[in-house]
């Protein structure tokens, strides 16, 4: 079995769901220690006038675990997420096929951002159609920091197999994994061109964005694309 392991993010990028389709079984880590500038709070759609970021509000406090981090309900920010990509996907050709979906989960509220956005991931896995298994580690007690936690992870669920990101060579003790007898891949990944509403050419295909942004656009040929 293939292990891949990785923090829940808010509407992961493509890159995310396919390291999943690509493992057997995909851990969400939601009890290591939340990073305010990258994709755990926030993530980018298309819109009319470019790039446009959807960030959920939140009232982190240094060094709080990302399933410690509460969301700020202040607002309803789930109704501006939920207008920002009407009004930059309105026009998409699968638009249509998704919306009651989306205006399901944006009308949720949630305590912490783990939850918001294990709710994100999985809506957005199934209406991909990956089925690998998921789990939640902060349902678990696995021990260590770092690389002796990812070792006890993939040893708790019999993995001989692990999938790190493309980045996993800086920070990674590779010695670990060898003395459990895990092999290590990682993934290569880059991101397919495809249809976007606003790109007249393939010049202007904008990549990496939010999965919104391929759902909308191609459909039910999304996982496909996404295989490459």
């Amino acid at each position: 079995m293939i292990i891949a392991i990785h923090q829940p993010q808010y509407m992961p990028w493509i890159g995310y769901f396919h390291k999943m389709f690509c493992s057997d079984l995909f851990v969400l880590l939601d009890d290591v220690q939340f990073k305010k500038n990258e994709w755990q709070h926030r993530n980018r759609i298309w819109n009319p006038n470019g790039i446009q970021w959807l960030s959920v509000p939140n009232c982190y406090k240094f060094p709080q675990k990302i399933n410690q981090v509460e969301i700020s309900n202040l607002e309803n920010w789930q109704k501006k997420h939920l207008h920002a990509i009407e009004n930059s996907y309105k026009k998409a050709i699968y638009f249509s096929d998704y919306i009651a979906e989306l205006q399901a989960f944006y009308g949720q509220t949630w305590p912490t951002l783990n939850l918001a956005n294990i709710d994100s991931v999985k809506l957005m896995a199934r209406l991909l159609g990956i089925k690998t298994p998921i789990e939640i580690s902060s349902e678990y007690s696995f021990a260590g920091t770092g690389t002796t936690r990812l070792v006890n992870i993939c040893k708790h669920f019999g993995a001989a197999g692990y999938l790190a990101g493309a980045g996993g060579h800086d920070y990674m003790d590779m010695n670990l994994f060898e003395s459990a007898e895990i092999k290590v891949t990682f993934q290569e990944f880059t991101c397919p061109v495809y249809p976007q509403f606003y790109a007249k050419t393939t010049q202007d295909f904008i990549p990496n964005l939010s999965v919104l942004d391929l759902l909308l656009n191609c459909g039910s040929k999304s996982l496909e694309i996404l295989k490459g």
